[in-house]
């Protein structure tokens, strides 16, 4: 009887010890102090308004790196509202058709803060929406599903603050100054850092897992000196910490992969350190979980070059989209709509898809996908990737109607607008909205949750990488199509007067490429072999 007894009373300790354990979070997250957090008192929603609020403003992660980021942000819209506000740091007022040329040091203190603008966004922006997701425990089933639809929001809420900015705040720098026009948006910050500071007690924090970087280079070292040596067909010969965590801070332990087993010589322990029992050099062994960070992100390469091509096709947007617009009829009666302000029909598209997206298409498509997110992250960019294709189309078959009315009205050889409204270009920016919530948003979601646990910053940095590439990519095709289409003396795709040039083709042609980039990204996604997280 009293082994009985000893029996139920370990199981019923057994039962409140897991009782207890599930109250706190699974993925190793922290709050403010180090200590180890309550789900019910920390994170999920309760933590988001604030980091929503701040990244309207583009405010995020609670870290010295970007605690000096955002002070390098402010530093730059300070000066930048001086620059326009002092009388000493802006140029002379013009008189008549006259404007005074800016003096070297004006042009300074201008440049200066718009550097340290660029400084600060390039090392704050990427840690927003991993910050925010951090909030959400990996381990629970319910709140994947509310990380999910927090990437929505979390774009939407950037959108939101797209939307004053191009709207209001230009408002107020055309009518009122451009130093009224930067120091809201400087106030603003300000208050958004307030904001984020109030919510401090009620984030989860991963711990800093060191140099991801470093932790690659480790890898590829240790691989290159073990060159010679066999990696053994039996994967649990490879070496790992016998502990339950990964012996990476802030991370958990990946599962090995098949792939790329050359990189295993990493993890293959030596004859020489089996004898002496040394294993603390990462630079000649590494453990299987920091030889799978880098190959998953081998892995996620392919996925990510397809980016480039779909920020090449939204980069016209804010360019030939724009100059397209210029050769249109802009007016509604006495007034007239500025061809680079139809840009809000893309912000508002995107307010518009992402409620959509998440509270009606998502629970339609879970009934027939069985998955948490209604589709995973590959399939909503592949969704996106053909939705930009309509975006080019439309864009190229407007163009073809506008050509045509041209050639009807004989204005083929004047630079003027051709009598048809703008208006017409509305289908082209709702389809990018559309789009952007798709891919985008997607990047966002892949990048965070296929990347190591300690790498997911890095990943994110990753992904807004494709955006600045795939500008560089646009010019490029632009100067290529425009030196191919010119020779000979002929005015070519894009002419300065679009009346007599085919800025339609050059449309189809990024249609083509879209559709190219699209079949590569299919098989590319086929052949992609998800994270094994412990």
């Amino acid at each position: 009887m009293g082994s009985v007894d000893d029996d139920s009373s370990l199981v019923e300790q057994g039962l409140l010890q897991d009782e207890e354990s599930r109250r706190y979070t699974g993925d190793g997250s922290v709050d403010f102090k180090g200590r180890p957090v309550l789900k019910e008192n920390t994170g999920n929603w309760r933590a988001c308004p604030f980091i929503l609020v701040a990244s309207t403003c583009f405010l995020f992660q609670l870290s010295l790196h970007v605690v000096i980021s955002y002070l390098c942000f402010m530093q730059g819209m300070c000066t930048l509202t001086l620059s326009a506000s002092v009388p000493a740091l802006k140029p002379a007022e013009c008189v008549g058709s006259i404007c005074p040329s800016a003096t070297p040091s004006q042009y300074a203190v201008f440049f200066f803060g718009l550097y340290m603008i660029a400084l600060g966004t390039g090392g704050i922006k990427p840690c927003v929406s991993s910050f925010g997701a951090d909030q959400f425990d990996d381990t629970d089933s319910q709140e994947r599903i509310k990380k999910g639809s927090f990437f929505n929001w979390f774009y939407f809420s950037i959108n939101i603050g797209a939307l004053v900015s191009s709207s209001l705040i230009v408002w107020i720098q055309e009518n009122r100054g451009w130093g009224l026009g930067f120091g809201i948006p400087a106030l603003f910050m300000g208050l958004a850092i307030g904001s984020f500071f109030i919510g401090t007690p009620l984030y989860r924090f991963q711990k800093p897992g060191g140099s991801p970087l470093t932790r690659m280079c480790q890898v590829v070292v240790a691989s290159f000196q073990k060159r010679n040596l066999a990696v053994p067909e039996d994967s649990s010969l490879l070496y790992e910490t016998p502990e339950k965590t990964s012996a990476i801070e802030g991370s958990r332990k990946l599962g090995h992969s098949d792939e790329l087993r050359c990189l295993d010589r990493a993890a293959v322990v030596s004859e020489a350190e089996s004898k002496t029992g040394n294993y603390s050099n990462p630079w000649r062994l590494c453990t299987v979980t920091q030889v799978e960070e880098l190959k998953i992100l081998i892995r996620m390469f392919p996925v990510w070059a397809t980016g480039i091509i779909f920020a090449a096709v939204y980069a016209q947007m804010s360019t030939l989209f724009v100059e397209q617009g210029t050769m249109m009829d802009t007016t509604i009666g006495s007034f007239s709509i500025p061809p680079a302000s139809l840009s809000t029909f893309d912000v508002i598209s995107v307010i518009f898809w992402v409620p959509v997206y998440d509270r009606v298409i998502v629970p339609i498509a879970r009934k027939f996908t069985g998955k948490e997110r209604g589709f995973t992250e590959l399939q909503r960019m592949g969704i996106g990737l053909f939705i930009s294709i309509l975006c080019m189309s439309a864009a190229a078959v407007v163009e073809i109607v506008r050509l045509q009315l041209a050639k009807e009205l004989d204005l083929v050889d004047k630079p003027v607008a051709v009598p048809l409204s703008i208006f017409w270009q509305i289908p082209q920016y709702f389809l990018l909205g559309a789009a952007e919530v798709f891919t985008f948003v997607g990047q966002l979601e892949f990048f965070y949750d296929q990347s190591p646990d300690a790498m997911r910053s890095l990943c994110s940095a990753l992904s807004l990488l494709t955006t600045s590439l795939g500008n560089y990519l646009s010019s490029f095709i632009l100067t290529v199509v425009t030196y191919l289409t010119t020779q000979g003396g002929k005015p070519g795709w894009i002419p300065n007067n679009l009346n007599e040039g085919h800025l339609d083709n050059f449309f189809w042609l990024l249609a083509g490429l879209s559709l190219l980039n699209m079949l590569v990204y299919i098989v590319a996604a086929k052949r992609y072999k998800q994270k094994k997280a412990t």
